[in-house]
């Protein structure tokens, strides 16, 4: 499955480089007529995410018109349900799932108590093969292929998102994905870096999905072509 993403920020849609350097922005409206179609859209609200305000507004604007997985700021399991509440198919955590150095089991068990792990996406981000969390601020002292093993009865999916990588327009880290896949069972989605037809064909066939960003809001990659994988 290919996954669109937005990601919101200030009120719009961006795309940033390394989760930093603001490199686009465009209207929610013109963002929405390009992804119309694809079942399912991938929402992360930045502002929420670095604890510098939010884009409710928006997120709800997004539901009104298409199925959405939705991250950004999600650190207590009465804002997941809040989300649930309206509409999200799915919610992102990423941050709130690990603390001191591990895995916070207490939070994503009571996720699943109150939501259910299905929907639950763990995000497990990397800068150096470490997960990344705060915003991708800071970098804990885990390697993510040795925490999904741990995450697979806690949640319903995971989000690996290459930060090295993000954004640059120079290709994914393929290696890394494909190594991460064959420690889990749960489904995967690989987001970051991902510039190429043949990057999404190696990924889709080795069962991860793909969440696009800059490369298609660009047009380095042909919205059209990508929807031959819907």
């Amino acid at each position: 499955m290919i996954i669109p993403c937005i990601d919101l920020m200030g009120g719009e849609v961006v795309q940033l480089i390394g989760g930093r350097e603001l490199a686009l922005k465009k209207p929610l409206s013109e963002v929405l007529g390009m992804f119309a179609g694809f079942p399912l859209i991938h929402v992360i609200d930045l502002d929420a995410a670095i604890g510098q305000g939010e884009n409710q507004r928006l997120i709800e604007e997004i539901l009104g018109s298409m199925q959405a997985r939705v991250g950004g700021g999600v650190r207590s399991v009465e804002y997941a349900e809040e989300l649930i509440g309206l509409g999200v198919e799915q919610v992102i955590v990423g941050s709130a799932a690990f603390i001191d150095g591990g895995v916070n089991l207490e939070f994503l068990e009571d996720l699943d108590a109150r939501i259910g792990r299905d929907r639950v996406v763990v995000a497990v981000d990397t800068i150096g093969g470490k997960v990344a969390v705060k915003g991708w601020r800071e970098v804990i002292d885990l390697r993510a292929v040795d925490v999904v093993v741990e995450l697979e009865e806690y949640c319903g999916g995971i989000l690996c998102t290459n930060v090295d990588r993000e954004g640059q327009m120079e290709g994914t880290d393929l290696e890394a994905f494909l190594e991460i896949r064959q420690a889990t069972g749960l489904p995967m989605t690989a987001a970051g870096g991902i510039t190429s037809m043949e990057e999404v064909r190696t990924l889709v066939e080795a069962d991860i999905q793909v969440a696009l960003g800059m490369a298609v809001y660009t047009g380095r990659l042909n919205l059209n072509e990508i929807r031959g994988f819907i």
